[in-house]
This record gives C-alpha cells, sequence and structure tokens, in this order.
C-alpha cells in the first residue's frame, strides 16, 4: 500500500547522489520552493518531454526561488548520460533503492500488457520554503505540466 502524504505534511527528508554522484538533501534547499518531480526512466519520450520542460523554464521557477530536482530509480551514471544527451539544467537525483520512491509513495505496482511489476507512478511535490508539502499532483501527464506547476507556485506566492 501506498504511504499517502498530505498537503500541509512535513516533506519526508531526502538524502540521494546527484548526476555528478553528489549527496543532495533536501534541508539544502530550506527557504526555497522545492518542485520534487518523480519519473519513471531517463531519456523515455515523456520523461524527455518533462525534463526539457523544466528545463526550458527554469529561469522562470528561479525567479518564483524554486529549486526543480527530479528524482528516479535510474543510476547517477545514467542521469550523466540523459543530462548530456539533451542539455539539461535541472537536478536529477538517483534511487535506484527505491527509498525515496516509498517515502513519497510513487513506488507502486503497475500493469502493462497484462504483466505487473513495480514502477514509479509519475507524480510531483510542490515544498513550501518551510519544508512543508504546498501541492500535490498524482499521476502527472506531461504536456503542459511544468506550466501548471509554475502556475501553481505563484498563485501560493500572492495568496
Amino acid at each position: 500500500m501506498a504511504k499517502e502524504l498530505k498537503i500541509g505534511a512535513k516533506a519526508p527528508a531526502i538524502s540521494l547522489k546527484d548526476a555528478n554522484e553528489q549527496t543532495v538533501t533536501l534541508d539544502q534547499f530550506t527557504g526555497k520552493w522545492v518542485v520534487l518531480y518523480f519519473y519513471p526512466k531517463d531519456d523515455t519520450s515523456g520523461c524527455t518531454v518533462e525534463a526539457l520542460d523544466f528545463t526550458a523554464q527554469l529561469p522562470q521557477f528561479r525567479k518564483l526561488n524554486a529549486q526543480i530536482i527530479g528524482v528516479s530509480p535510474d543510476s547517477c551514471q545514467s542521469h550523466r548520460k540523459f543530462i548530456g544527451k539533451h542539455d539539461l539544467k535541472v537536478l536529477l537525483l538517483s534511487d535506484t533503492e527505491q527509498m525515496t520512491l516509498n517515502d513519497y509513495g510513487v513506488w507502486q505496482k503497475k500493469s502493462m500488457y497484462g504483466k505487473e511489476y513495480m514502477g514509479v507512478i509519475r507524480t510531483t511535490y510542490l515544498i513550501d520554503p518551510q519544508g512543508k508539502i504546498a501541492y500535490i499532483w498524482p499521476k502527472v501527464s506531461v504536456n503542459g505540466h511544468a506550466d501548471a506547476v509554475r502556475e501553481k507556485i505563484a498563485e501560493l506566492q500572492s495568496a
């Protein structure tokens, strides 16, 4: 059974390696908005579109004091190739042990062609500058998603 995180709850801690094998923690971004997006696999069509959209809008996210972080079960080496191939500017973290994926409830049973397997349910969490979950997008559709996230941050900042 997947964990059910709620808006207003403290975001689970993160300590994962980036593409350069440097440890990144969620605490490093206290005081910033964090767009924490979970995606299934490097260099697949939907995941590439999502990463490219966030990369293209990075200047607007920076103006909103927001950090974009993508997490998948791929290795650091896979992330390096993905970043290099598509000139990505977002921070990608590797969760090969699925610890953070489980903490955020996105590592779930999936089914394709009648076969069941464990995988990532594409989900985005918006974490406020105090480290609390401000918004959740479950089962994300990638088209227009970066726009929706940016608009939600702007809306929450003006509230």
